[in-house]
């Protein structure tokens, strides 16, 4: 699965070295406010009883003022980098850049982002809420008023019928039942049992959430997944995290469960494909399994008339790892209102991950301060998420491609994303072509090499306008972690840093770069995937849309009931740029 940004599969955490700002283990380095000193005993005519009450209150007092100051020590969170701290202390988690660092496009930013998010959330206790549209320079992507009116309602729904309400215990309450769906519930769920890496979990939840607005259901994640040590809640005066007291073992449900809808077409429990209402009533739940080595009777979830049979299931439990909202497109029942909320079709996971992820406060402040400390003064910031798919490139340590290398700098230079390199010394440069002008280039992989080679070639020799080039790398984890809680931090970290640049180089068939992609509103350059371990050519395009590719699209036609090319049924899904078998969604009405 996708890489997240750093962290370990065992759950070991190395002490890495510092290297452009890459991380150590070192905490925040300002201490909490002192706190002042109990005021002297009152004195003169209220006599010694009141002194001796006076000095009994402070004494008191002394616990709790320990106890406070114990608190504010560990109220700061840790560096996830290391990073040049902010002057100002612990100023960089208020909504207010120094002059020196704001630029006109951050002046009278919409923190709401064109409605998407709505007033009376705690600022304090999920600061990226609000600030995220600081950081962000990219807005032409305005959302629907019918998306607004639709989220407005979810959320309404997500409050109504949500965990601790009384809906929910009676819908807990049937899966406790032998009664099937002769006992009603006003309430519908959707439960999501994340399981794979960040860039996969952030696309799997956005799918999941669309699926939960088309069908009215409450959408509700596995709380054991660390999603509350990653994401604010996004939902007002509620939970999307499912009580521990769930009653379904559900993480023992497998593809070949008897509660799987793939495995119950299969065995003819809920009917044939022909007509779903002859399996008589419908199960209290039933388990989706569409990981991407899925079959074909769970690929019929994508259906219509599954579709129309699931509607009245209570509770959907989905298990997924993949971004499967262009299949959604090709549902007759549901493309006008999907078109009634994304106008511009290409824009759905912009807008749903804007919506939904907000990351927690220990993650914003490290993403907050490298940024301060390393972009924010650049004339120009170019990302760069670098992964490697080479077998041994994974299982190496430090798995070194020098055709990669050429593919980034040959991708970046020849759309003149970063000027090219001089072949004379920097003291044989002429003056003329000299300039003041900065690129920070923020580099995202497992290995610290590629960065670190960028950043000789640039070091040795000039550009040819002058241009100083300063490439940051943020971390090298050097493997894949993603069942380590401080690796996933670091990704999420990671995609908000790249999301924040000016132009972005992605790599093909990675989630991480999708998610980046998405929240930043950018049409990235996509650097395809070699096939004989050789430079390919190009070595890169620009997307056709910002929209993730869905990299296990299923190609039969439900209507027809045979194999077809989904890629060439609507003139808004196609087959990916980096995935020639995958669908995406693209902003075309006509071919």
């Amino acid at each position: 699965m996708e890489r997240s940004g750093g962290g370990g599969a065992d759950g070991d955490e190395e002490r890495l070295p510092l290297h452009h700002g890459f991380e150590t283990e070192r905490a925040a380095p300002w201490a909490a406010a002192e706190s002042k000193p109990p005021p002297p005993p009152p004195r003169g005519r209220f006599g010694r009883a009141s002194v001796r009450a006076a000095l009994a209150v402070c004494f008191l007092a002394i616990p709790a003022v320990l106890l406070l100051q114990r608190w504010q020590a560990g109220s700061s969170p840790e560096w996830l980098f290391e990073i040049e701290p902010p002057a100002n202390g612990d100023r960089d988690m208020q909504d207010d850049l120094p002059d020196d660092l704001t630029a006109s496009q951050y002046i009278g930013y919409d923190k709401f982002l064109g409605g998407l998010l709505q007033e009376g959330f705690d600022e304090v206790s999920c600061r990226s809420r609000y600030q995220f549209a600081r950081y962000h320079k990219n807005f032409t992507r305005i959302p629907s008023s019918y998306l607004l009116e639709r989220l407005r309602r979810q959320e309404a729904l997500q409050k109504k019928c949500g965990p601790g309400t009384k809906s929910y215990k009676q819908a807990v309450k049937l899966l406790r039942s032998s009664q099937g769906v002769n006992m009603t519930t006003d309430c519908n769920y959707l439960f999501l049992t994340v399981h794979a890496g960040l860039g996969n979990r952030m696309l799997e939840i956005a799918s999941a959430f669309l699926y939960a607005l088309l069908t009215n259901r409450i959408l509700l994640l596995d709380r054991y997944q660390e999603i509350g040590d990653l994401f604010c809640e996004p939902f007002p005066g509620t939970s999307w995290l499912m009580p521990s007291d769930f009653p379904l073992n559900y993480g023992e449900f497998t593809q070949s469960s008897p509660e799987s809808y793939g495995n119950m077409l299969q065995n003819k429990v809920v009917g044939d494909n022909t007509d779903r209402s002859l399996a008589g009533s419908r199960p209290p739940y039933v388990f989706l399994y569409l990981d991407g080595n899925y079959e074909f009777h769970d690929k019929l979830f994508f259906c219509e008339d599954d579709q129309q049979f699931l509607q009245d299931v209570p509770w959907l439990i989905m298990r997924t790892d993949m971004y499967f909202i262009p299949s959604l497109f090709l549902i007759p029942s549901y493309q006008d209102e999907l078109s009634r909320l994304f106008p511009e079709k290409d824009a759905v996971f912009h807008h749903l991950a804007r919506y939904l992820f907000h990351p927690t406060n220990s993650i914003w402040y490290s993403v907050k301060g490298y940024y301060r400390s390393y972009l924010a003064k650049a004339n120009k910031t170019v990302g760069i998420q670098i992964r490697i798919f080479e077998k041994e490139g994974i299982l190496q340590k430090n798995g070194r491609f020098p055709y990669v290398l050429e593919q980034i700098l040959s991708c970046a230079q020849n759309e003149k994303l970063l000027p090219e390199i001089s072949m004379k010394d920097e003291a044989e440069a002429p003056t003329a072509t000299k300039n003041n002008q900065t690129i920070a280039v923020l580099t995202t992989s497992l290995s610290s090499w590629y960065s670190n080679q960028i950043q000789k070639k640039y070091s040795e020799h000039p550009t040819v306008d002058g241009t100083r080039v300063e490439v940051y790398q943020p971390s090298h984890e050097e493997y894949q972690r993603s069942k380590n809680k401080k690796h996933n931090m670091k990704a999420l970290a990671e995609i908000y840093l790249l999301s924040m640049t000016d132009v972005l180089i992605t790599s093909g068939f990675s989630t991480f770069g999708y998610a980046a992609q998405g929240l930043s509103g950018l049409t990235p350059w996509i650097m395809f995937r070699s096939e004989n371990h050789a430079m390919p050519d190009p070595p890169c395009r620009r997307a056709m849309s910002i929209e993730p590719c869905f990299h296990q699209a299923p190609f039969y036609d439900c209507k027809a009931k045979r194999n077809a090319d989904l890629g060439k049924m609507v003139p808004f899904v196609r087959h990916c740029e980096d995935v020639s078998w995958g669908l995406k969604v693209v902003n075309q009405t006509q071919w």
